[in-house]
């Protein structure tokens, strides 16, 4: 069955008051005034269409395309630091300096083994004809790539 656009039923409106008229700080978001309206008189306010809905999965797929051609780091800098440095302090307390170019070789390291274990873990989840990701496709995609179980 062919799809066919419908218009909505008109509702009726009601006059804003004196003081929301005044105030268009205080308006919704999703909601434009425009002067000169053809039916009303001139200065008669009256709303616009909502911006603009994306379908489902829309977003996702630019989103997916948007990260693909970029080459940053998509980890905050200053937390992943910090959690270097948490960490290192934990196995060896005496070591507490750092260069910058380390930190940052080894932001590039873990940025590039996570985004490859989720792309593994993601044929893992397609294989078994699901679309959603679950811990035990990321589980299959450690031992499939020889990283075993870390405890």
């Amino acid at each position: 069955m062919s799809r066919t656009k419908h218009t909505a039923a008109k509702k009726p409106r009601r006059k804003p008051s004196a003081a929301a008229a005044a105030s268009p700080a205080t308006a919704s978001p999703h909601t434009r005034s425009v002067t000169a309206k053809k039916t009303g008189g001139p200065g008669t306010p009256r709303k616009l269409k909502r911006p603009h809905r994306f379908r489902a999965g829309t977003r996702a797929l630019q989103e997916i395309r948007k990260y693909q051609k970029t080459s940053n780091l998509l980890v905050p800098a200053a937390s992943f630091i910090r959690e270097v440095r948490a960490i290192s302090y934990r196995f060896a307390p005496d070591i507490s300096r750092w260069q910058a170019e380390a930190l940052v070789a080894i932001q590039e390291a873990a940025e590039d083994f996570l985004i490859q274990l989720f792309g593994d873990a993601m044929l893992c989840a397609i294989h078994a004809k699901r679309v959603t990701l679950m811990k035990k496709d990321i589980q299959l995609a450690r031992r499939l790539g020889g990283m075993g179980q870390p405890w």
